[in-house]
């Protein structure tokens, strides 16, 4: 039997034993759970919103990892072999990693936000329903399952099958605290395709803290398919002012960014300016899409396994200050791309309040 198919066999076989075992040890009510709805196009729209003293923070890590066919240093993932990060040692589960949770000392956790997605279509189609479940871990602690609790996006396009699900995970991170998280079975294929595989998770986290500056902080998502010929989206992340020398910063998730494939940008409108564009030394202001995770232009957060090129995968974080120097009247973010397809799945904000 070809080694591809034995990894089949063996992936549904450990797909059945651990839904069986995890439904055996969940509450009937969650072993039973309805699919989530799915919609091929997500609109962006704000999931969380406040004015506190705090910040976000968050952690992420790439699900997918080039296989052990794939020949030569990994660039864009076009056609490479893809196989799976799996750091857990647990035999029930086929890919999982993990990443820290930065969170400051006498932070009260106020919301938090688990994102997951990836491809189901590369040199196996993955089945869509278990697009809406992932298995997370605490620090120190077991695995639960997590089931989406809003619409799904997915769709296919440009020879993918993507998708994108999140789910509020409030209770258990304001429970655990920081430290390593582990997600794992994120429902992304394997194998070789000309537009590549990919997969990865997002978990972030605003907090509350007496000792640091009064922030806005915003969380808006959505599922939004961009692709070549100039396409672009705009997001309204905040329409307050903002004093001079302000600070802050932009997260954003995103799906298939090809490293080395330029066209692809991230710009910041704070008034009647057509818009700053965000870069810095790990993500150029014209391939801001370029499989990375990032904060400021360095790995920041500590991750298991800490791969540089995160194959599609983006989860970065840019500095605000330089657009916030002289004041905004508002903060709106506009992503483009001439070029690739890729999909924008979360945009989150940290900015000072003062004035």
């Amino acid at each position: 039997m070809p080694n591809s198919a034995v990894h089949a066999v063996r992936r549904g076989l450990l797909c059945a034993l651990t839904c069986a075992a995890l439904s055996a040890a969940l509450p009937a009510a969650s072993a039973v759970a309805p699919r989530p709805r799915e919609a091929a196009e997500l609109p962006f729209a704000p999931r969380y919103r406040a004015v506190q003293h705090g910040g976000i923070v968050r952690a992420a890590n790439s699900s997918a990892a080039a296989g052990r066919d794939a020949k030569g240093p990994a660039t864009a993932n076009d056609g490479l072999d893809i196989g799976y990060v799996d750091v857990d040692g647990d035999p029930l589960t086929y890919n999982s990693s993990r990443a820290a949770v930065p969170l400051p000392a006498g932070a009260v956790v106020t919301y938090a936000r688990l994102y997951w997605g990836g491809n189901l279509r590369v040199g196996e189609q993955k089945p869509p329903a278990d697009n809406g479940r992932v298995l997370v871990a605490e620090p120190g602690g077991s695995y639960k399952a997590v089931l989406a609790d809003t619409t799904v996006g997915h769709r296919t396009a440009d020879g993918a099958d993507a998708f994108q699900a999140s789910a509020d995970v409030t209770d258990l991170v304001r429970s655990a605290g920081p430290g390593l998280w582990t997600v794992a079975q994120v429902n992304v294929a394997m194998g070789r395709s000309p537009v590549g595989g990919w997969g990865g998770w997002t978990l972030v986290v605003a907090y509350e803290n007496s000792v640091e500056p009064l922030r806005r902080l915003a969380i808006w998502d959505g599922f939004e398919t961009l692709g070549p010929g100039g396409t672009t989206l705009r997001v309204p992340l905040d329409d307050s002012p903002f004093a001079k020398g302000s600070g802050g910063k932009l997260g954003m998730i995103a799906y298939d960014g090809d490293r080395g494939t330029p066209g692809d940008y991230l710009a910041v409108e704070t008034g009647s300016s057509k818009g700053v564009p965000l870069s810095d030394r790990a993500n150029s202001a014209d391939d801001v899409m370029n499989s990375s995770i990032t904060d400021f232009g360095t790995s920041r957060i500590e991750r298991l396994p800490a791969h540089q090129n995160t194959l599609g995968y983006d989860s970065d974080v840019f500095d605000l200050g330089g657009p916030l120097r002289h004041g905004a009247d508002r903060i709106h973010v506009r992503f483009g791309t001439r070029r690739d397809t890729v999909w924008l799945g979360a945009l989150f904000l940290q900015a000072d309040a003062r004035g």
